[in-house]
């Protein structure tokens, strides 16, 4: 349906098109439907972060379909919007783990994100000590990093890119001129 907006394309609405066009109605219509856990099946955590806040999603792969548990989101303090992104990466994987506790204590766990540093930081010894913590409190859970694109990670994405609506609002108030001339 895209190549609709190609530029001095004629506009034919195909039968893939309405089919493509049911399918996308379809999508933004019904909310993904959250899942009971299968203590049977491996965990899956999408994490991501941005400048001002972190994501994840708690979820479950069954026939080859990722089905979501449960969805976490914070934005970032001011001394947390100032660690580096790999640090800002991390800081979402010990979030969602937190938050996560009580499902990946005794669970194996595939963490997918877009960061491919994080892989090999937990191999490295010479870390700084904010990671090095991070790391320690990480051992007592069992899970394997893959490194994923953005593209394909884009719950946890769309959760750490959630904006505040009241963020540069200001509510103007009049100054009075005369305030001290009233004494």
């Amino acid at each position: 349906m895209t190549h609709l907006l190609e530029k001095d394309t004629p506009f034919v609405f195909s039968e893939d098109c309405i089919q493509a066009f049911q399918t996308l109605k379809t999508k933004l219509t019904e909310a993904p439907i959250l899942i009971a856990p299968n203590w049977n099946l491996p965990f899956e955590l999408t994490c991501n972060e941005s400048d001002f806040a972190i994501g994840a999603v708690l979820g479950q792969r069954h026939e080859k379909h990722f089905w979501p548990i449960h969805y976490a989101s914070k934005t970032l303090t001011d001394a947390e919007s100032n660690y580096s992104t790999t640090e800002k990466e991390m800081l979402a994987v010990v979030y969602a783990f937190e938050k996560f506790w009580s499902y990946l204590i005794m669970n194996k766990c595939i963490v997918h994100t877009d960061h491919s540093a994080l892989k090999y930081l937990f191999a490295k010894k010479d870390a700084k000590a904010r990671l090095l913590c991070w790391v320690l409190l990480l051992q007592e859970f069992d899970f394997d990093v893959i490194d994923t694109k953005g593209a394909k990670n884009l719950a946890a994405d769309h959760l750490s890119r959630l904006e505040n609506p009241y963020e540069n609002v200001f509510d103007l108030k009049e100054i009075n001129e005369n305030f001290l001339s009233r004494r």
